[in-house]
């Protein structure tokens, strides 16, 4: 299938840059996402998702975190979305870390989304509680994503698609701000359920102590389940994490 080649061409060229990238700059890692979304819609209001991801501390290589989460949404409307998740999230030795952590989430969220022709919009408003080797700490996050579809208006079946977005991280203690994300991917939608994405992200961390900044090649797969009868409407393609 042309698609399908095309598509390893350009993922081939994406890990190609990131191994160049790790030969003068060891700072570079992988994120692997793999999600399963139930959607809601105007008959099925209620919907949600299941995700696990790994990460590495060099390109495909140095696996030290892994997570696993999962929510409940309910669409309000096709454009409010409301979700809980929980989640457990485990980092093993990493010289970003001092030791092993183990953190168990919650999280409450919600999405706005707007869909002009070819623009798709998101906005996402997230709380998180979280306990981190057993202390309780808060967090607010907020996530501004832009989809473009490249050969249709919208994200269809064989289509070709950009996703960009810049995530903001920050807690109730002084100073605030705590991470941000940039991240940007091309990706292809298959058919109705699936759809693959291989891109860049660039995190950067901020403590008192010290900061740090780390890009990721960062490859996902999605699967959508589709609910029979269920109306036709318009979806992004947004990880849940």
């Amino acid at each position: 299938m042309p698609s399908i080649r095309y598509f390893v061409i350009a993922l081939v060229f994406i890990v190609g840059a990131g191994v160049s990238a790790k030969a003068q700059n060891n700072k570079v890692g992988t994120f692997g996402i793999a999600t399963v979304v139930l959607p809601g819609d105007s008959i099925h209001h209620w919907g949600g998702y299941a995700e696990l991801q790994s990460r590495g501390d060099k390109v495909m290589s140095d696996f030290f975190y892994y997570e696993t989460k999962a929510g409940l949404s309910y669409d309000i409307t096709k454009d409010f979305v409301a979700l809980i998740g929980t989640g457990r999230y485990v980092t093993n030795d990493n010289p970003e870390f001092l030791s092993k952590a183990t953190e168990f989430r919650l999280w409450e969220q919600m999405t706005v989304n707007q869909f002009l022709y070819r623009l798709k919009i998101e906005h996402r408003y997230r709380v998180e509680q979280r306990w981190v080797n057993g202390y309780y700490r808060n967090r607010f996050r907020y996530r501004l994503n832009v989809f473009i579809p490249l050969n249709h208006t919208k994200i269809d079946p064989k289509t070709w698609f950009i996703s960009v977005y810049d995530e903001v991280f920050l807690n109730n203690r002084v100073p605030n701000f705590e991470r941000n994300r940039a991240y940007a991917a091309l990706g292809y939608q298959f058919n109705k359920s699936i759809n693959v994405q291989a891109g860049w992200l660039n995190q950067y961390n901020y403590t008192p102590a010290y900061a740090t900044a780390k890009n990721n090649l960062v490859l996902t797969f999605m699967y959508r389940i589709n609910r029979k009868n269920a109306v036709a409407r318009e979806h992004m393609p947004s990880t849940g994490d």
